[in-house]
């Protein structure tokens, strides 16, 4: 499998610029890919999907899923997990200020929807995002509506399925009961949580539009090593 390093090595060796080869799809990186994808006639979008995959390195058209930029924005609240509201509280402000907004002091806050909107601003800066993306429910006019899968934003009800109220973040698996979901405040931090299936709002399962679309993608798990989250304030 391509990994985003492997995509940056082989930019700089065709004369493009992705910036250190650190893993990381930053800005330098997405311009590069534009970059090639311009000078190559293919769809500009800095995402290296199938078709761009197989000009950059030859070979057959490797599953939609298997891209290295598949979710990038799941990539990126991956590499912040454990980061805490109150112990990690300049790092954690830091990086929900480094797309360029912020709901403000993640200890003073609700922040959920600060952290779903960093991670798909960073990683997808082409994407059209919902007005005040701080509020979960807003959420539900982002993208197009999809099964639950992996990288999708999932959107859930608090307190009941009519409150305005809710809760927002990342489908990273799922039991029989709950989805397994990376987020923010999730007991102040950001985890991966259980969250009860019968919360999840309709439609409430989004995908990005400028995103590679992998298709069915579940992953099913006992999630016997999570804690369930049911407040998420």
């Amino acid at each position: 499998m391509t990994t985003v390093q492997d995509l940056q090595r082989r930019l700089t060796v065709l004369g493009y610029d992705p910036g250190l080869a650190d893993g990381i799809r930053g800005r330098r990186t997405i311009a590069a890919i534009k970059a090639f994808q311009i000078a190559n006639h293919l769809r500009v979008d800095g995402i290296a999907g199938p078709q761009t995959l197989r000009a950059l390195f030859g070979g057959a058209l490797q599953a939609p899923a298997d891209s290295p930029d598949a979710t990038p924005w799941l990539d990126i609240a991956e590499r912040k997990k454990g980061l805490h509201e109150k112990r990690d509280n300049a790092a954690l402000r830091a990086f929900l200020k480094s797309d360029g907004g912020t709901v403000g002091d993640p200890a003073q806050v609700a922040w959920c929807g600060d952290l779903v909107e960093t991670c798909l601003a960073l990683a997808l800066p082409d994407e059209a995002l919902p007005n005040n993306p701080y509020g979960a429910i807003n959420w539900l006019a982002f993208g197009k509506p999809v099964t639950p899968r992996k990288g999708a934003i999932l959107v859930f009800w608090r307190g009941s399925p009519a409150s305005w109220t809710g809760h927002v973040g990342f489908y990273v698996g799922e039991d029989a009961t709950h989805f397994h979901v990376l987020g923010g405040n999730q007991a102040d931090s950001i985890n991966v949580s259980r969250i009860a299936k019968n919360r999840l709002r309709p439609n409430g399962s989004r995908w990005p539009l400028t995103a590679i679309d992998i298709g069915e993608h579940t992953v099913v798990s006992d999630g016997a090593d999570l804690k369930e989250t049911t407040d998420e304030e």
